[in-house]
This record gives C-alpha cells, structure tokens and sequence, in this order.
C-alpha cells in the first residue's frame, strides 16, 4: 500500500516480503505486513473503535489490510469520502483496474470478492454504459405510485404486527424488520407471490458469506428469472416491466442482473435501517421524548438514525483511475479505496459533538453520493417512515425487554446487524390489514405505561368541553327505566372524563 514501507512501484506492497506476525497477547497483535491494520478477524471485532485509533494514527485516508491481507484505503473523512464519490475522473467503482487483482493477489475464492468483482452492472459501469444503464434504472423506478407504495408499506406493516401483537413480546428484527422492507420490494417489482420466510432468509443468507450463500443467492435469481420471463411476454404496471420496456434496451440478463442489484441493496440497508431505527426509540429516551413530545417527526427520526447508524458501513470499492492525493494521502493508480459512511458520519470536523442532534441535516453519507448515489433511497426512507409509524400507533407502550447492554451485532466490513430487538407491550387484538393503524385509547394511568385496550368500533364524535354541574343542579332527559344510582354514576363518570381531559 502506498505510504507504506512496504509498498512496492505500484502502491500495492504486493512486492514486499511479509512480516512475521507478533506472538498471541503482544500489543502489535493484529498488525499485519508493514504493521498496518486488519480489518478482519478477531482483532477487528470492534470497528468503530479501530476506525477511530486509525483517524488518530493516519488521519482522514488510513491504508490498512483486507481478508488475506489485501491492502486497501479506507476513507475516514466525511468531506473525502464525498470527493472520492463526485469525482469520476480520478476514481471508477470498475475493480478490473485493481493492483492487487491484476497481480493476482486476490485469489478467486477470496470472502469478498463477491462484493468486489466487476459486474455488468450500471454502479460498475462509467461513461455513456452507465448511463444507458443508469437510465433504464432510474426510469424505472421513477415510475413507482408512491401513495400505493405507501399502502403497500401500511398493510404489510399491520399484517406483521398483527402476527405478534396478542402475545405482548416480539422480536423485531426477525420478525419486523428482515420482512417489511422484503414484503415492500417484492410488491413494487411485480412479484409479491414470492414474498415469505423463505424468501427472506435466502436474502439474508446470501450476504453473509455462509456455506449455503450461493445456494440461497441462487433461489432468489431463479425467483427473478421467471420474474423477467413473464413480464417481457406480459408486462404490467410494476418496476419490472418498465426496466424491460425501458429505451435503453436492456437485455433479460441485465434486466436480471439490476434486479437482483435493486433487490439485495434495498433489502439490506433498509432492514438495518428499520432495525437501528427501532433500537434508538426503544433505548435513546430523549430520542422517544422529543417523538411523544411533537419536538421530532418519525421522518426526522430516521434522518438522525441515518447519521449515527448507517446501514452500510463501507462500499467496496473504488478505485485510482491515476496517481493522485487524498486525505494528505499518496494515492497511486491502481489503488483501491474504501468509501465509508459510519467513520464519515462522525468525523469530528463536522460533529465535534455526537450528542448534538442532526434534524433537518441530509448531507449524511449513509446513499453515497456522485453519479453512483442510491436511486431507491426515497424507497427506503418511506419504509422505515411508516413502518416505524404504524408499529408505535399500535403498540404506543412497547419497550426494550432486555437491559440494553444485552444487545447483539453481527459486524462485518460492509455492515453490522442488529442481530435481535426483545420487545414487550401489553396485548393488543388484530386490526383490519386494510385500514390505517387505530391508536390505542390511553386509560386513567395506572402505572409507569399508559396502556389501554384497542378499540375496534369507531370513535366517537366528540362533543363541546364545558364544565358539567353540580349533580343536584343538572337536568337530564328522562330514562323510563333507568334506576337513580345509574344516573348519578353517569354524571360522575362525566365530572371524572372531564377533569381526566377525555
């Protein structure tokens, strides 16, 4: 890598002879050649921490270790991780130009090589092919009826819900957030008959680098393979069709190939979104307050989440198109470089106080940015939005059944999963799927949680507040057979719901 001792004529160190490694429990432990950082093992377990021992060592563009010591960039900057996005002439996301690919360092079965290998896809393409590409993508997706998404989220978002919601527990993660944004796409893409568990764990499975991953990878193409088939013989109003009747001319096997992009992208990152979303309402109480209070919009909520939580933690990759500089850096061409939101987000340039809330703040990197920025973020923002919505209009005194401490992630380099959300709530019957979520009634508080039973008749009209009288003083209609403690109960009743302010 450049910069390095080790680094050879072309930046890479693939030239250098590698050092030994450091005895168990030595604090050089999990250096590699050159003593630079892994990103990977046992080591590299917290990332966040090591993202910030390597800002303190290197600064804003830190050379560290890929799995087999694969040298790389990783950009810590917020504002360099922005001018490594916008600037297309000095950077490519096509890793064919990689050193340490050419040289034949990074072998066929390497972990990540299905996050790096070129594709012919449009967020690996550059010039006039990403943009025929490009274009056929955003088209497409321009043409989703956003109101009908919306209801699409809505009812998905009850029919989970009301899976769990007569128990009082769930876990949020399996059994909310892997399936909402998984239900959502299979709808806007035309194929919501293939939604279901399976579904959702192949996605899942098919990202983790597992020994069934390219099994599960292979049970969600065949499920877009016949997706494409049908809709080139008979195209409806849905994403699918519109990329295939796109002018762009897409063939079926790049029609395959940017769903399966669309698919895999806005699943993850929307699952993680929902998930870190839910976690900050349930353990962040400022967070819940200024939600219950007005101070904050569940849309605002999501902005925040997207600075501190963002679902990707890197991109692989891009790369030097020429000899240049980044970050004080020495950048050679061939390089390849990491493009890393979760650093970014909290570079202290821009957020020398992380407890300092970001309302009304996008300039968040959790998109990307430049000609490869998501074009389904909109998407995204809209699931976690009303999926977050409905579930606290539902269950409005749901809350953490385990002490937060407790919680678990799954992290890699690209992302780190909350790996399961307890909650508790007090059970609550099933509302039509059909119908926007009804909010529960808040009874005369009882005890910490305001919890009432849902009604499932509609609400009554309200009438003019005025101050009731004295009983002794107040005339009713009279009730044939209504006996006189009735009538006094009820005008107690009513002194009671209007000093409660019901």
């Amino acid at each position: 890598m450049t910069g390095t001792d080790t680094s050879t004529e072309t930046g890479t160190g693939a030239g250098a002879d590698p050092a030994p490694g450091p005895p168990p429990g030595c604090p050089a432990h999990g250096l590699g050649p050159g003593r630079l950082r892994r990103l990977y093992g046992a080591d590299a377990e917290d990332l966040g921490d090591l993202y910030e021992r390597l800002r303190e060592e290197h600064g804003a563009v830190a050379p560290v270790l890929l799995h087999d010591d694969v040298p790389m960039w990783v950009v810590l900057g917020h504002a360099e991780n922005l001018h490594l996005v916008r600037s297309p002439s000095q950077y490519t996301r096509d890793s064919r130009i990689w050193s340490p690919l050419r040289e034949g360092m990074v072998k066929p079965d390497h972990p990540l090589m299905p996050h790096i290998a070129w594709q012919p896809i449009c967020s690996h393409a550059e010039g006039d092919e990403h943009q025929r590409l490009r274009a056929a993508v955003t088209g497409a997706m321009s043409t989703i009826n956003h109101r009908s998404m919306r209801r699409h989220i809505g009812r998905h978002t009850q029919e989970l819900v009301n899976a769990f919601c007569e128990r009082g527990r769930a876990d949020l993660v399996s059994q909310f957030a892997e399936h909402l944004p998984m239900a959502v796409i299979c709808e806007i893409l035309g194929m919501p008959e293939e939604y279901n568990d399976r579904m959702v764990q192949a996605a899942r499975d098919a990202l983790k680098g597992t020994e069934t991953a390219i099994q599960s990878h292979a049970y969600v193409m065949d499920a877009l393979s016949r997706l494409t088939t049908r809709r080139r013989n008979r195209p409806e109003d849905d994403v699918t069709s519109h990329l295939i009747g796109h002018p762009a001319g897409l063939t079926d096997d790049e029609v395959r190939e940017h769903l399966r992009l669309v698919l895999f992208a806005a699943y993850e990152a929307t699952a993680n979104l929902l998930a870190n979303a839910l976690r900050m309402v349930l353990t962040e109480p400022g967070f819940r307050a200024r939600l219950n209070g007005g101070q904050m919009t569940v849309p605002e909520a999501i902005e925040q989440s997207l600075w501190d939580e963002p679902p990707f933690s890197t991109v692989f990759g891009y790369f030097a198109k020429q000899d240049t500089e980044l970050g004080g850096q020495r950048i050679r061409k061939g390089d390849g470089l990491l493009f890393a939101p979760a650093p970014g987000n909290i570079d202290p340039r821009i957020r020398p106080d992380l407890s300092a809330g970001m309302q009304g703040n996008r300039s968040h990197l959790a998109f990307g940015g430049g000609p490869h920025e998501c074009p389904g973020q909109d998407i995204g923002r809209a699931i976690a939005d009303v999926g977050v919505d409905a579930l606290l209009t539902r269950l409005p005194d749901v809350q953490l059944e385990c002490a937060e401490e407790e919680l678990t992630w799954r992290a890699s380099i690209a992302s780190r999963h909350l790996v399961s959300l307890p909650v508790r709530f007090e059970p609550k019957p099933q509302q039509d799927a059909g119908r926007p979520p009804s909010p529960s009634p808040i009874p005369p508080q009882r005890s910490g949680w305001q919890v009432g039973a849902l009604r499932t008749d509609p609400a009554p009209v309200p009438e003019p507040r005025q101050v009731p009288l004295p009983p002794a003083l107040a005339t009713e209609p009279e009730r044939p057979a209504a006996p006189e403690p009735a009538r006094r109960e009820s005008a107690w009743r009513r002194l009671l719901r209007w000093w409660l302010g019901e």
